[in-house]
């Protein structure tokens, strides 16, 4: 039997699978219903379990043959939102729900599994499965490679669902693919004063909008006009009331781009910025940055591998375009030490309300592309192994 035919057989028990996750989700680094879940099902096949970060899982599959060894993953965490859906298997957990595909990712990397575990002499070498905590928050990638999951591995795929992509379309391509996605932190000092008499104070307010505006400086004037970046301040706050000089502000906000290179300059060159923007004003500033995850960057050789698979397994039709997005990925992590691909699967389809973005309580799957997602994995794993 083909790794297609037996992932359409899974249909129903990918679909079942999902709902039971998506109607207990956890936020990240509890997910403990739900990791205990996977492992039970990993056992059932006859797969290797071990628990590692915290609340994660490791399968592992051993070909008959030796060889190389290929990690797949998905995460399994959910959001802190209330999900609007009237289905059958809406969320049982108030305030939490599955609005990104975490449910789906779980749902079909446990189809592969499956798949792969039925067809042991076809694979040479192994097969890693990592179910990952704590992707939305982040950490969960990185405690996987702290545990050591990733020695031996030679290359690691990991399929993203995607609303904005048309159900039965796949968008895989080398390169960039999403955004860093890091955190900043401003506390703006001055000196509290009377609202009448400003200059016995110092504005702490004036000095942070003026921080605000010029750090906008940056992306329009220290970029390469053909590299794409973002700073956004998503947070001001200050003051206590209306007849008050400030004299204190805090700014919290995110950096995005798709070269390591410029990632690595955004802490000093916005440090300087706000010092002595803050300066000019009399005031003080100091900066908090904290890394998150780093651009996703898929590997050509990688790429074109799970591309082979693909259209292999679903022709050429299935290949759709999609634009790298600024969201971030801490599957990033991942590809910054090992060859990788991260690979969007749409499941948009306006008829059956699938369309919705993410993050949206009203977030929802198009189940029938859950076959077609462990039979990717697994096909690549196959492909992967075989050269």
């Amino acid at each position: 039997m083909s790794v297609r035919e037996s992932a359409e057989q899974l249909k129903e028990e990918l679909i079942s699978w999902r709902r039971q996750i998506h109607a207990h989700p956890e936020v990240g680094w509890h997910e403990v219903a739900t990791g205990n879940m996977v492992a039970a099902e990993l056992e059932k096949m006859g797969i290797e379990v071990t628990r590692v970060a915290k609340t994660g899982v490791l399968g592992v599959i051993k070909g008959t043959a030796p060889g190389r060894t290929v990690a797949l993953r998905a995460d399994m965490d959910a959001l802190p939102i209330t999900e609007a859906n009237e289905v059958p298997y809406k969320s049982q957990n108030p305030g939490v729900m599955h609005a990104c595909g975490h449910d789906g990712h779980t749902a079909m990397l446990l189809g592969a599994a499956k798949i792969l575990s039925q067809m042991r002499e076809k694979i040479k070498g192994t097969v890693k499965l990592f179910f990952q905590p704590s992707e939305e928050i982040g950490g969960g990638a990185l405690a996987f490679i702290e545990a050591g999951a990733i020695e031996g591995v030679d290359a690691i795929l990991a399929l993203h669902l995607w609303p904005n992509l048309p159900s039965g379309k796949v968008s895989l391509v080398p390169g960039p693919r999403m955004a860093s996605a890091d955190k900043l932190f401003i506390k703006v000092r001055g000196k509290a004063g009377h609202g009448s008499m400003p200059h016995q104070g110092v504005d702490a307010i004036l000095a942070a909008a003026a921080i605000t505006m010029n750090l906008q400086s940056i992306v329009s004037r220290e970029v390469a006009p053909l590299e794409p970046a973002v700073v956004t301040i998503g947070r001001f706050t200050g003051g206590t009331t209306w007849n008050i000089v400030c004299d204190e502000v805090e700014l919290e906000g995110t950096t995005r781009c798709f070269s390591r290179e410029i990632r690595d300059k955004f802490p000093a060159t916005i440090e300087r910025i706000i010092k002595s923007t803050a300066a000019s004003y009399r005031a003080e500033a100091e900066l908090e940055y904290v890394p998150i995850s780093p651009p996703t960057i898929n590997d050509p050789l990688v790429a074109k591998v799970a591309a082979g698979a693909l259209t292999g397994l679903y022709g050429e039709e299935a290949l759709g375009e999609m634009e790298k997005v600024m969201g971030g990925e801490d599957f990033a992590y991942f590809l910054e030490r090992i060859p990788g691909a991260m690979v969007f699967v749409g499941v948009g389809n306006k008829e059956k309300g699938t369309d919705y973005p993410l993050h949206n309580e009203r977030y929802n799957l198009d189940e029938d592309v859950l076959p077609a997602g462990a039979a990717l994995h697994a096909q690549f794993a196959l492909d992967f192994l075989s050269r």
